[in-house]
């Protein structure tokens, strides 16, 4: 079942960031998307649960040091994943 993805404002400023500051990794972010909008729990993705602050959200790896943070919930009567940020490990958490 393919979800929708929902980008937030700070998720698209934070995608910019990292693709200005390593053009590279920006296939790598094409990818996890297309796999978490597909399977949100594929293997590959690493995808687990947050505690603490950030309880409410997920996490999924998006290349060695990335990490797209996210939240399951509907969007007009559809599956759908709320990107809320991106960005190395440091950053996100």
């Amino acid at each position: 079942m393919k979800r929708l993805l929902i980008k937030s404002p700070a998720f698209v400023r934070a995608a910019r960031a990292a693709i200005k500051k390593q053009p590279q990794v920006s296939e790598t972010i094409r990818f996890a998307l297309e796999q978490l909008s597909e399977n949100a729990t594929h293997p590959k993705l690493k995808t687990h649960k947050l505690k603490g602050k950030l309880s409410d959200s997920w996490a999924c790896s998006a290349g060695y040091d990335l990490r797209i943070v996210f939240r399951f919930g509907k969007y007009e009567d559809h599956e759908a994943i709320f990107l809320e940020t991106i960005g190395t490990h440091e950053e996100v958490y």
